[in-house]
């Protein structure tokens, strides 16, 4: 694969040693709470990794571990309907129509079209419904569409060597399946997701349309549960703040990537944490401490 010298001098850029910055502008302090609570999840025996990326200047407000590629859970999806929304812009046939889904295509948790009776649905409504809510049937149908080594490939072609969707979803990981549905680097995602708002994703009318998407999603309850919208109407400007974000969970992971914006500027920004997933005091702690996160990232963006 070819790689142009812009994808060339950004990825330079993030294998560049980087020291973690914690102050705003002028040098007051900034991200401080966020990140006493984050370090103490790493204290506790949790990985940690966060990046935050001021959409105004360019610059990294915050980057712990923000290179360590790490499980991200459902996070991954997202290079799923980058896959799908270049198709449809580039009017390829994988990227219309109307999917079945099939037995082979059925998997729980997440979503609800396996609780709805329609037995099939246009490309566009599945990717939303990935958007909104995740949604696992729908990821499935559509990896079986487009391809999971064309999403990849994607991926790829993004510049992304530390962040990739690896499987589709499945209810059980046996030995012979990837170990996990997605991994990411919380440096690329925050730049993944800065790169969208720029309408640099393959191009503006591609970045657009998996924002649009994604503008959808219902799962407040990480980072973004600090910034008090309506997760089910968000997608316009609520007191001055507009979030799109994508999360992830699974069993020890906890993983949220988005941008932020509000009256004074926006950020793009990814959390991930993997901790003991079997004890309900150590979930709770982590969401404590993502929330106390996004209650800094609300801060900075007034």
């Amino acid at each position: 694969m070819v790689v142009g010298t812009r994808d060339h001098e950004r990825r330079e850029r993030l294998r560049a040693p980087r020291v973690g910055r914690h102050r705003g502008v002028g040098g007051a302090e900034s991200f401080s709470g966020g990140f006493t609570a984050l370090a103490q999840l790493a204290y506790s025996g949790a990985t940690v990794s966060a990046s935050v990326i001021d959409l105004r200047s360019g610059v990294t407000l915050v980057s712990i571990d923000d290179r360590v590629a790490m499980p991200t859970a459902s996070v991954g999806k997202i290079l799923l309907l980058i896959e799908v929304a270049a198709r449809i812009t580039a009017r390829d046939a994988a990227g219309f129509g109307i999917l079945d889904k099939t037995p082979g295509d059925a998997v729980g948790d997440s979503g609800i079209w396996q609780r709805l009776q329609a037995p099939a649905l246009p490309v566009t409504d599945l990717a939303l419904l990935v958007g909104a809510t995740s949604d696992n049937l729908a990821t499935n149908v559509l990896l079986r569409q487009v391809g999971l080594d064309s999403v990849r490939a994607r991926g790829e072609s993004l510049g992304l060597s530390r962040t990739a969707l690896l499987d589709l979803v499945r209810d059980h990981r046996g030995p012979d399946d990837a170990p996990q549905l997605s991994i990411g680097s919380a440096a690329e995602l925050s730049w993944l997701f800065s790169a969208l708002a720029r309408g640099q994703v393959v191009d503006a009318v591609t970045s657009k349309r998996v924002l649009g998407w994604l503008s959808h999603n219902a799962d407040l309850s990480m980072v973004s549960s600090a910034f008090g919208l309506d997760p089910l109407s968000h997608r316009t400007p609520d007191s001055g703040l507009q979030l799109i974000n994508k999360t992830g969970t699974d069993v020890g992971v906890r993983s949220e990537a988005g941008l932020l914006s509000g009256s004074r500027t926006g950020v793009a920004y990814a959390v991930t944490v993997q901790f003991g997933g079997a004890d309900l005091a150590a979930r709770l702690r982590v969401l404590e401490a993502m929330r106390t996160f996004g209650f800094d990232l609300l801060e900075y963006v007034f």
